[in-house]
């Protein structure tokens, strides 16, 4: 065998394949990254797709119940992940390594979803996106036990009051520099050669008895008494059965600032109404045993689920949003036509422990919202005809009301 360099051509062969080999697989790695596009409005498709289906199993860079998906589009080829996604258990079945392996990883399957290729292909646009950032690390501190707390981003409190004490200081200062200005000035025009009138007025002192007898005083005070009292009477009539914060303990303790908030599960997960139907619904027991038939299957919290699927008992959780029966409200109408989010209504959902009722939900409040809301016509036809009709009268945009969101048969039937 002919050698070059020490060494056998067949050496030579082999090195030059194992290269052209690992180029090759960059370059196959490269271009399917490439395949995905930068476009905002794929990628915010991707992103809608991502929280309303994903999240409860999945993080871009955190391992939740199932694997982290950072850099998954350079990690599985596209054809691999867009017949995965459509149905991970038939790849298992017919024992495809990379799924049965993940499924003896993580002992669960995943759902299988009835996507198309596009939307798939939108979902990877939207990792690739978020992949593509650098990896955010909190600043942390220790607490009086030891544990790690994400330290405080926000001004601090003592800061606050320090300000506080502040102002109040240098306004009393300012009082002060008033009183002996006025006590100067006093003693300076005495000094001077007065007439009568001149010196009557410097002398004169405030009398606060004369004051609070005079016939201007007493009518002024009877006047805002009464003023104060009808305020407050007609405030009690107007909030009879209008409530906000109210929390009621649950049969369950679930912390929707841990699902919604830290973990980012979309509401429409769980809330499966909240699209498609008047209610959002309760979501039932079998959803939560999605994540936590794996996920801290001890817990006491959990244990009430299990006991519960196993006497096939609802769970009696106590309703907190409640309208009267006499007023109409439709979830799908507001969500999926308007596209409100749910902290609209229900505020900072995210960030509560404890889930409380943050809007009076009364009335008024709804036909402010009416007037203030702007309709959403983009892409529907069915409005068309109307926007054209208002363009005509006014410059503003269409607002609920315009599309009469303040008949009484809107909400009242």
């Amino acid at each position: 065998m002919q050698k070059i360099n020490g060494l056998s051509f067949t050496n030579h062969l082999a090195r030059f394949l194992a290269f052209f080999s690992f180029i090759t697989l960059i370059g196959l790695a490269s271009t399917q990254a490439q395949e995905l596009s930068d476009d905002p409005a794929v990628i915010s498709e991707g992103e809608g797709l991502f929280k309303a289906n994903c999240t409860a199993c999945h993080t871009i860079n955190e391992r939740l119940v199932g694997p982290a998906l950072r850099d998954v589009h350079v990690r599985r080829e596209m054809d691999w992940l867009l017949k995965y996604v459509k149905n991970p258990q038939k790849m298992i079945s017919e024992g495809d390594p990379i799924a049965v392996d993940l499924y003896e990883e993580y002992q669960v399957v995943m759902t299988s979803f009835p996507f198309s290729d596009d939307q798939i292909t939108s979902i990877l646009c939207y990792i690739k996106a978020e992949s593509d950032k650098p990896i955010e690390t909190a600043t942390t501190e220790q607490d009086a036990s030891g544990d790690a707390v994400v330290a405080d981003q926000g001004v601090p409190e003592s800061y606050i009051n320090a300000i506080m004490v502040g102002l109040v200081v240098v306004l009393t200062i300012l009082l002060i520099v008033l009183v002996l200005i006025i006590s100067l000035l006093a003693k300076t025009l005495k000094q001077r050669d007065l007439d009568e009138v001149d010196l009557e007025v410097v002398n004169q002192k405030f009398d606060i008895k004369a004051m609070l007898q005079s016939n201007a005083f007493l009518g002024f005070a009877a006047f805002f008494f009464t003023a104060v009292v009808l305020k407050v009477t007609i405030d009690g009539l107007f909030t009879v059965g209008v409530q906000t914060g109210y929390a009621p303990t649950q049969p369950i303790a679930y912390s929707h600032k841990l699902h919604a908030g830290d973990y980012q599960i979309d509401c429409n997960y769980c809330h499966t109404g909240v699209r498609k139907s008047k209610n959002a619904n309760i979501p039932s027991a079998n959803i939560c045993m999605n994540c936590h038939s794996l996920v801290l299957p001890d817990s006491p919290e959990i244990q009430k689920i299990y006991t519960a699927i196993e006497t096939n008992t609802p769970i009696e959780w106590v309703r907190v949003h409640n309208l009267p029966d006499l007023a109409y409200f439709n979830h799908a109408q507001h969500v999926e036509v308007g596209k409100m989010e749910c902290q609209t209504c229900h505020g900072p959902i995210e960030e509560m422990e404890v889930v409380r009722q943050h809007s009076n939900l009364t009335m008024g409040w709804c036909i402010n919202c009416h007037r203030e809301t702007n309709l959403n016509t983009k892409g529907n036809a069915y409005y068309d005809k109307l926007v054209e009709l208002h363009s005509e009268v006014s410059k503003e945009p269409m607002k609920v009301e315009d599309n009469g969101g303040l008949e009484c048969s809107r909400c009242h039937y």
